[in-house]
C-alpha cells in the first residue's frame, strides 16, 4: 500500500512538472501577443489549463502523502475535466488554423499573404471585424515592429536586391510594405513608390501609406500576416500540448490504477481485522 501511495505522489509531481511548459506556452502566447500577434484573449484558455493542472497535481501530492481520500478523489476527477479541456482546446486550436498559407512570389525570398486564404474560419472572422482590427493593428503600430526592419550599410539603406533576398515573416510582410502585386518601387523597407511601373487595381495598393504611422495597417494583406502568425504561433504551443496530453492521459491511467489498488488494500485491511476480531474467543469477567 505504501509503494502505490508513493507511486501516486511521484505521479503528482510528475505531472506538476508538466504543468510548467503548458503555463511556459501560454505565457509565450502572452508575450507574443503584446509584440506581435496582439490578439490577446487566446493565450488565456492555456494558462488557466496550466494553473490547474498545477494546482490538482499538489492536491494529488497531498493525497497520496497523508492518505486523504477526499483529495485523491478530487485529484481523479479534476484531472480528468482537465485532460479533456486540453483535448478540446487542441483540437479548437487546429481547427480555427486549418486554412491559408502564405504565397510565393517571383524573385523575392518572403512570402505574400491574402486574406481570401483564411476567409471562412472563426480565427479570421473574429480577426478582420471592425472592433477587434481596429485594436489589432493599433498594437500591431506600436509594437514597432516595421520600425525594426530597417537595415543599413555604411549609413545607406539596403538595396532593393538585399531586401528581396530577406525572409520576411508575416506581420513584416503583411503589414510593412505593399503587396508585390501593386508593383510599387522599392526606396527602402518602409517607403514604396507608386511610380515606374505597373500598379495594381487591388484596394491595399490605395491603401497603402508612406506615413510611418499608417503604412498597410488598414490593408487585408495585413490582416492575412497576423492571421499567418497567430497560425505559426498557435501551432508550435499545439505540438507541446499533443505530447504534454499524451503523458498526462498516461500518468491518469497509472493513478486510477494506483488508486484502486490502494482501495483494495484498505478493504483487504478492513475485512482481516474483523475477521480477526470474530475469531477470538469472548472473555468472561467475573
Amino acid at each position: 500500500m505504501r509503494t502505490s501511495n508513493h507511486l501516486i505522489g511521484f505521479l503528482n509531481f510528475l505531472t506538476f512538472l508538466l504543468s510548467i511548459p503548458i503555463l511556459g506556452g501560454g505565457i509565450w502566447l502572452s508575450s507574443r501577443a503584446n509584440n506581435t500577434d496582439c490578439l490577446k484573449f487566446l493565450q488565456w484558455p492555456i494558462i488557466i489549463i496550466g494553473i490547474s493542472i498545477m494546482v490538482v497535481s499538489l492536491a494529488g501530492f497531498a493525497g497520496a502523502c497523508y492518505r486523504n481520500t477526499f483529495l485523491m478523489y478530487l485529484y481523479l476527477w479534476a484531472m480528468f475535466f482537465i485532460i479533456a479541456a486540453l483535448i478540446g482546446f487542441v483540437i479548437f486550436a487546429y481547427a480555427v488554423t486549418d486554412k491559408g498559407s502564405g504565397q510565393p512570389v517571383v524573385n523575392r525570398a518572403y512570402l505574400d499573404y491574402d486574406i481570401q486564404d483564411y476567409s471562412g474560419t472563426w480565427l479570421a472572422d473574429r480577426v478582420t471585424s471592425r472592433s477587434y482590427w481596429s485594436r489589432i493593428a493599433s498594437c500591431v503600430r506600436d509594437s514597432h515592429t516595421c520600425r525594426r526592419m530597417g537595415r543599413q550599410f555604411g549609413g545607406v539603406p539596403e538595396s532593393a536586391d538585399m531586401f528581396y533576398r530577406r525572409k520576411l515573416n508575416p506581420i513584416e510582410s503583411g503589414c510593412c510594405k505593399p503587396p508585390t502585386s501593386c508593383g510599387f518601387s522599392y526606396i527602402n523597407e518602409t517607403v514604396w513608390s507608386p511610380g515606374g511601373g505597373f500598379v495594381g487595381t487591388g484596394l491595399d495598393c490605395a491603401r497603402w501609406n508612406n506615413d510611418q504611422d499608417q503604412l498597410c495597417y488598414s490593408c487585408d494583406s495585413c490582416k492575412a500576416g497576423v492571421l499567418a502568425s497567430l497560425k505559426k504561433s498557435w501551432r508550435k504551443v499545439s505540438v507541446i500540448n499533443i505530447v504534454i496530453l499524451i503523458i498526462l492521459v498516461i500518468v491518469y491511467v497509472v493513478a486510477i490504477a494506483a488508486f484502486r489498488h490502494n482501495k483494495r488494500n484498505d478493504n483487504d485491511e478492513s475485512y482481516g481485522e474483523t475477521r480477526m476480531e470474530k475469531s477470538q474467543p469472548s472473555r468472561i469477567h467475573f
